[in-house]
């Protein structure tokens, strides 16, 4: 059922939320209680001043009876739906759902987006358990001093007797390391509870860099028109606030500028009209490499392009250095990616240029393609390995793919990937069934 359709239904709805019997109702607009029925069951159409005289007694906007619920609102029910997966969710009614049912539609979109925020916390948690260096060094004191305390427990309980002084000495062990244990435990949950106290606590240079990154929007203006120096901009961005984080942060910013001034940004602009949004052609334009044209088109200010793209940039140990999310594509924020992305397939075959449609498994459901290419960083020289880097551009695909097209799935990380069946696993997910 059209959502235009469903008039009467959101009229019956406001009308029991405000106790107005339907006779009362009728009344007061100068229509028959019989009318009013035919219209709240969607089998008269309404418009004009009658429509505008409901909504004033109800008390309400008139878009609330014309557009219902939110787009948002609908968006997040298809979202819910697709992510159901086996469970035959009716899609084509879910505009009529959420317009007779606002109440129980909120609901279940409340929920889902919850799930999905649980998610993301437990896969935020999962990667600091894994790579936080403070809370595994803490872990370690905790467990080995633990350790040494049931030893010397242990000796003292199933050794006869002891010579006196073998004895003190235990004893003093035992008082030492529990004194020990407990410094330490402190200091582990002060740290977790410090850790908890904002979102916005960032333990790695690479994160400090990467939200100061995203705070520009991966657009520098200052480097755009005036030419500013990256060490200024590294040296003024209260967001770097150690020395690692300042040292990845001008090295971003120097790239940043040298694709600057191969590829201004009027003239780029001018190609992208021209050419579109194709890579091989716009590297041709400007005689540079693809990954510094993935990476430009990445650093489009907000409404260059007809969409958002992503980037993912990884070295040869396959850690991402750089990162630009994209909706519907979650990227962990440490290492232990997919190993399907084509940005690490990309490493098998170095200068050669390949595309992949992708769909990652999850909360989405949406397709990609991913453009990626390995090269080397530096200059070659003799007796020594190249360094290459792997780079790699997102791009959402509108309209889905073509029944005959091969779409690869893909995860986000083994750890909170669905997909039992997968080749690449390299770990049980903790969402499945059993979690």
């Amino acid at each position: 059922m059209a959502r235009d359709t469903l008039t009467g239904s959101r009229i019956r709805e406001r009308r029991s939320i405000a106790g107005l019997r339907q006779a009362d109702l009728a009344r007061q607009v100068g229509i028959s209680a019989s009318y009013l029925n035919l219209i709240e069951h969607n089998r008269r159409r309404i418009g004009g001043k009658l429509l505008l005289n409901i909504a004033e007694v109800l008390g309400v906007e008139l878009s609330m009876l014309t557009q219902g619920a939110e787009a948002a609102l609908i968006a997040t029910l298809r979202e819910a739906a697709a992510d159901a997966g086996a469970v035959a969710a009716e899609i084509d009614r879910v505009d009529e759902f959420a317009g007779r049912f606002p109440g129980w539609a909120e609901v279940l979109a409340a929920n889902h987006r919850r799930i999905a925020s649980l998610e993301r916390t437990v896969e935020t948690l999962s990667d600091r358990l894994t790579h936080d260096p403070h809370l595994a060094a803490s872990l370690h004191e905790v467990l080995s001093t633990a350790t040494a305390i049931r030893s010397t427990a242990s000796i003292l309980a199933e050794t006869g007797e002891l010579e006196e002084e073998w004895r003190d000495r235990f004893h003093r062990n035992l008082n030492e390391d529990s004194l020990r244990l407990a410094e330490s435990s402190k200091a582990l949950v002060a740290y977790l509870d410090e850790s908890g106290e904002t979102e916005d606590r960032r333990g790695a240079p690479q994160e400090e860099v990467e939200a100061f990154v995203a705070g520009q929007g991966h657009f520098f203006e200052a480097i755009e028109k005036t030419g500013a120096e990256p060490d200024e901009l590294v040296e003024n961005a209260p967001e770097l606030t150690s020395r690692a984080a300042r040292m990845i942060g001008r090295a971003v910013l120097t790239r940043y500028a040298a694709d600057a001034r191969s590829m201004p940004l009027a003239a780029f602009r001018a190609a992208l009209t021209r050419l579109g949004q194709d890579p091989l052609a716009l590297a041709a334009e400007f005689d540079v490499d693809l990954a510094a044209v993935f990476r430009r088109l990445a650093t489009m200010p907000q409404g260059v392009l007809a969409g958002e793209v992503g980037l993912v940039v990884c070295d040869a140990s396959g850690s991402i250095v750089y990162r630009k999310q994209i909706d519907g594509f979650a990227l962990p924020r440490f290492g232990a990616s997919c190993p399907l992305w084509p940005v690490f397939a990309a490493f098998t075959r170095p200068m050669v240029p390949i595309r992949r449609r992708v769909s990652q498994l999850g909360r989405s459901a949406m397709l990609f393609d991913c453009l990626a290419v390995a090269q080397p960083v530096s200059r070659p020289v003799f007796d020594a390995d190249p360094l290459f880097q792997s780079t790699m551009l997102i791009l959402p695909v509108k309209g889905g793919a073509p029944p005959d097209q091969d779409v690869q799935p893909v995860g986000s990380s083994c750890r909170v990937c669905p997909r039992g069946d997968c080749r690449a696993r390299r770990e049980p997910s903790i969402l499945n069934e059993g979690f």
